[in-house]
């Protein structure tokens, strides 16, 4: 069958050209872990934007930025932090990427670090040769649109991105952000902090070996606890203002894999902590909000236990250089009684 690029592009965009069904799935790891090999590293990055969106603008700004970039859930996510050094003044801001093998599709999340509190609706799609298509509905200053990455010429010693809206669905578009990647390390390193950054997690940046404790069933008055081991490697993101963890959780039935991200609220001096649960890249749950008071910092927020409506707590305590304990704990009746469900022990590994 032959296929116009158009087309190709229009169908990755769409879904319908990504290939699925469970021989995909099972080949997931095969095919999919390598996907962002070629973006791995630290990297120089000139940008080319429109000033006006969707205006019939045709004034474009340079300007440059820096980029690093590693892999998590064993290829099968990636992080990026980035700096961009836009006209009116710096900003940081962050990518996270994930393959879904049930749909069979990468989805990837932006944090612009301005606005912390608001983790933008994913783009979805997938790779065909040197092209990726990612695609999916936003708003833009009111106006419902269909926001549209592509990266291009990936396997170059320049690789290239743009962003493009679309106001009709996808029949034109209207290409706002171009990027083109000069690579400086193959390894990525931390991008510089700032120096107004808070510090509450500081303590956790680094490798850890973990010890789980969790009941098996929760809020039903179960004893039943299950212990198993597990690791985590996290990094500062977004100049200090944030980070970031890939854990790895080795439990008795199979071990699976998540993404812990943080990010600091200059307006309320809260932290929000949410999760990706890599056995359904999907969405980032709802996350907790809080703040470190007397070496403890305690977090709640709004969940759902099946579909029960719950308030979870976390809290993290006993901060050491080499170590520290998090826990989680449930209320089903709005915070007068809890219960702690799950307990974690950090060994910080040389």
């Amino acid at each position: 069958m032959q296929v116009s690029r158009r087309e190709l592009i229009a169908g990755i965009a769409a879904g319908a050209l990504v290939p699925s069904g469970p021989a995909l799935a099972l080949d997931a790891r095969a095919t999919r872990e390598h996907d962002w090999d070629w973006l791995v590293g630290n990297w120089d990055v000139w940008h080319r934007r429109l000033k006006e969106r969707l205006a019939g603008n045709n004034e474009w700004q340079e300007f440059t930025g820096k980029s690093a970039l590693w892999l998590a859930l064993d290829g099968l996510a990636t992080i990026d932090d980035n700096i961009v050094d836009i006209p009116t003044g710096t900003y940081r801001g962050l990518t996270v990427r994930a393959w879904d093998p049930k749909s069979a599709r990468w989805a990837i999340w932006w944090v612009d670090g301005r606005y912390p509190t608001v983790i933008d609706p994913p783009v979805r799609g997938g790779f065909a040769g040197d092209t990726g298509i990612f695609a999916g509905p936003d708003v833009f200053k009111g106006t419902p649109v269909t926001v549209r990455f592509r990266w291009l010429d990936i396997h170059s010693a320049r690789p290239h991105w743009e962003q493009a809206m679309s106001t009709d669905g996808g029949k034109s578009w209207e290409i706002n952000w171009e990027n083109f990647f000069t690579r400086i390390a193959p390894v990525a390193t931390p991008l510089p902090m700032t120096a107004d950054r808070p510090r509450d997690f500081d303590f956790l940046h680094g490798s850890w070996s973990v010890r789980h404790r969790r009941l098996r069933r929760r809020l039903a008055g179960s004893g039943d606890w299950e212990i198993f081991t597990g690791t985590l490697v996290n990094r500062p993101i977004l100049g200090g203002c944030g980070n970031i963890g890939g854990n790895r959780f080795d439990r008795p039935g199979g071990a699976h894999n998540g993404i812990g991200l943080r990010t600091f609220d200059p307006k309320t001096g809260d932290w929000l902590s949410w999760w990706l649960d890599g056995r359904g890249p999907t969405h980032f749950a709802a996350p907790v909000r809080g703040r470190f008071e007397g070496g403890v910092g305690t977090f709640e927020g709004d969940d759902l236990l099946d579909t029960r409506p719950v308030r979870t707590r976390t809290r993290w305590s006993a901060i050491t250089a080499h170590s520290a304990r998090w826990e989680q704990a449930m209320s089903g009746d709005g915070g007068a009684s809890w219960e702690t469900n799950w307990i974690s022990e950090f060994m910080r590994r040389s």
